[in-house]
């Protein structure tokens, strides 16, 4: 019964980390759709662009996605090494200790990052313009967390995404951010 149970956790982590998986992979093909940096003129010229602003809402949708999967599968990673997993800012501190995020203060700023798209219904195109381009600044930091997470969960507990499905467009993608 017990090993059940520890089996059906750690399937749980294979799944989180495959969906991380996909996260980077949407999040990568987001980003590669605008000219980076943005500018406000540009913007303000391009207002009535559906795609490039469907492409935009995607691209924050996407990072929010991952850093919402990206936490769940740190805490449920946390739990399986049996370490505190709250509050979440001492899965942070651990994670940092594992070298899986650079600091606290780097998931910290990501997540105030794309709070402020989510609270701010912005019309100044320079102040959304600067929105995304430090969404898209900020992409790497969770990119190369997500790497270091899956290094980690395959080294110390034997753990891997539950499919192959995205592993190379993972790899891809992260060779993309990276370089």
């Amino acid at each position: 019964m017990n090993s059940d149970l520890l089996l059906a956790e750690r399937q749980h982590l294979a799944n989180l980390l495959e969906a991380v998986q996909r996260c980077v992979y949407f999040l990568h093909a987001s980003s590669s759709k605008p000219q980076w940096p943005l500018d406000g003129p540009g913007l303000k010229q391009r207002q009535k662009d559906e795609a490039l602003f469907e492409a935009l809402a995607a691209f924050n949708e996407r990072f929010s996605k991952l850093q919402d999967t990206l936490g769940a599968a740190m805490r449920h990673s946390a739990l399986l090494m049996s370490e505190t997993t709250a509050p979440f800012l001492r899965v942070l501190a651990l994670f940092v200790k594992l070298q899986v995020i650079d600091s606290i203060e780097s998931w910290q700023l990501c997540r105030t990052a794309r709070n402020l798209a989510a609270h701010d219904y912005e019309t100044d195109y320079a102040l959304i313009a600067e929105h995304f381009n430090d969404l898209h600044a900020l992409q790497p930091v969770l990119v190369n967390a997500a790497a270091r997470l899956l290094g980690l969960c395959s080294q110390s507990l034997g753990v891997m995404p539950a499919t192959d499905d995205f592993s190379a467009e993972f790899q891809r993608a992260c060779s993309a951010t990276a370089g």
